[in-house]
């Protein structure tokens, strides 16, 4: 009889860990079959491809959640100019821990996969993989650049960052590439939704993101470190206890000041050499840390803090637990360290498995309540097109365009992991018309008026 209790109370862990634990159940399971979609450069008209987007399986047992991903996003990728790779099927199972614990010691974030979002698709940190020889005079590393001294890997003391550097070749996401391994050093939302607009890539290659910025609301769960401990958006509660306003959580890191405009060992600042300008903030060494004790909504120096979040909430996690933010200005423009780094606060657990052990349990689906069912429809008067947006469709939603007779005149779709679709209005005649969005569990409709 023992035994059987025992087994009981075991099971019930299981089971009450899978519903609450967003290790599992934070996850966008692909269940209808969505494949991920590219731009050709110079074709404005999406190409459909074959692999699946976003996330195909999880399975956990009582230690870890296995998450089966090909990398891919339901969002439309590409071009990446400069960069002829394209995004292509990684096919990684991500082992992440249940229980992630603070390090021991500094571990510094490295070149490559470093988290991965909610929809499989990988983070990568600051860096590009291209560094200053001082030696030289010259950019080594990455690309059409020698070797830096001492092989890839090697500590350099200048090392570029790849969000200003690297701005000409993302995509509307803000993500590209390498070797296929389609990724994001940065918040992961479109171009075109910032206040101040950084890139026009997406006014010929319209695409969007994993999630739209809500100052109003905190944001979503957007993935998670290699070391275990979730990333959010940009905007949290006040109060690290989950109270408060909604507010910008902001980097601690600054700009150096160069009084001399040198930099030690280093190119000066706006130093030309090529066409490369070193403007301060090329490199990751022009940041310093300064610490804001006080004040909750600066963030420490791994870019993150310790506090609840809705699915952290204090009724379950008592003492909180430690998130990263993915970090913007007030424009929204991406801001250093962007997410995680330059240091991990846990202990690197997160890794890739090629099979799952025996004895897991499957979860079978994820069927959200979209706790933030916000719909934005723009233009409004709108002559050749409406765009629909929402925060982060958690599950498909369906978008229907009805007329003042109930008659449904267009559909369409927001994909789950995506935030926007576009309903072509040229060729509807003028007047009042109706926006249905909807998912499985509720819809809003919204009044607009076509005139051309």
């Amino acid at each position: 009889m023992k035994k059987n209790i025992t087994l009981i109370f075991f099971l019930v862990a299981i089971i009450t860990n899978a519903q609450t634990n967003p290790a599992i159940t934070g996850w966008l399971i692909n269940t209808t079959g969505i494949t991920g979609r590219h731009y050709a450069a110079g074709n404005p008209t999406p190409i459909v491809d074959a692999v699946q987007a976003n996330v195909q399986l999880v399975q956990y047992n009582t230690t870890y959640a296995y998450v089966s991903a090909t990398g891919i996003p339901s969002y439309i990728t590409g071009p990446f100019p400069g960069n002829p790779s394209i995004a292509t099927a990684q096919n990684k199972i991500f082992r992440i821990p249940l229980n992630p614990v603070q390090g021991t010691g500094t571990v510094a974030t490295t070149g490559g996969n470093i988290g991965v979002f909610k929809n499989g698709v990988a983070l990568f940190d600051y860096r590009d993989g291209v560094a200053w020889n001082n030696a030289t005079g010259a950019l080594c590393g990455g690309p059409g650049n020698p070797t830096c001294p001492g092989g890839p890997g090697t500590t350099q003391a200048w090392n570029r960052d790849a969000i200003p550097a690297e701005r000409g070749g993302f995509d509307c996401a803000k993500a590209h590439p390498a070797m296929g391994n389609y990724h994001h050093h940065q918040n992961p939302s479109a171009f075109n939704l910032d206040l101040n607009i950084l890139s026009t890539v997406c006014d010929a290659y319209p695409s969007d993101g994993l999630y739209v910025i809500n100052p109003t609301q905190h944001s979503p769960l957007l993935g998670f470190a290699y070391d275990g401990f979730p990333i959010y958006g940009a905007y949290a509660y006040t109060n690290t206890n989950g109270t408060g306003a909604i507010t910008r959580m902001k980097s601690s890191y600054q700009l150096k000041s160069y009084p001399t405009g040198l930099r030690t060992n280093g190119p000066a600042i706006n130093q030309v050499v090529g066409t490369q300008t070193f403007f301060n903030g090329y490199f990751r060494e022009d940041y310093e840390y300064i610490d804001h004790t006080g004040d909750a909504t600066y963030l420490d120096s791994h870019n993150g803090r310790i506090c609840n979040t809705p699915e952290y909430p204090v009724s379950l996690y008592p003492n909180g637990i430690y998130c990263y933010f993915a970090t913007v200005d007030a424009n929204h423009n991406s801001a250093y360290p962007y997410a995680v780094g330059p240091t991990f606060y846990g202990n690197i657990t997160v890794s890739t498995v090629t099979s799952v052990p025996t004895g897991t349990t499957t979860l079978a689906s994820n069927t959200y309540e979209n706790s933030d069912f916000k719909v934005t429809i723009a233009p409004n008067p709108a002559s050749e097109f409406i765009a629909v947006q929402t925060p982060m469709a958690q599950n498909d939603m369906d978008v229907y365009l009805i007329n003042e007779l109930g008659q449904i005149v267009k559909t369409s779709t927001i994909l789950q992991g995506s935030t926007l679709c576009v309903i072509e209005t040229d060729t509807i005649y003028n007047g009042i018309y109706f926006v249905k969005v909807a998912n499985a569990n509720e819809s809003i409709t919204i009044k607009i008026i076509i005139k051309k």
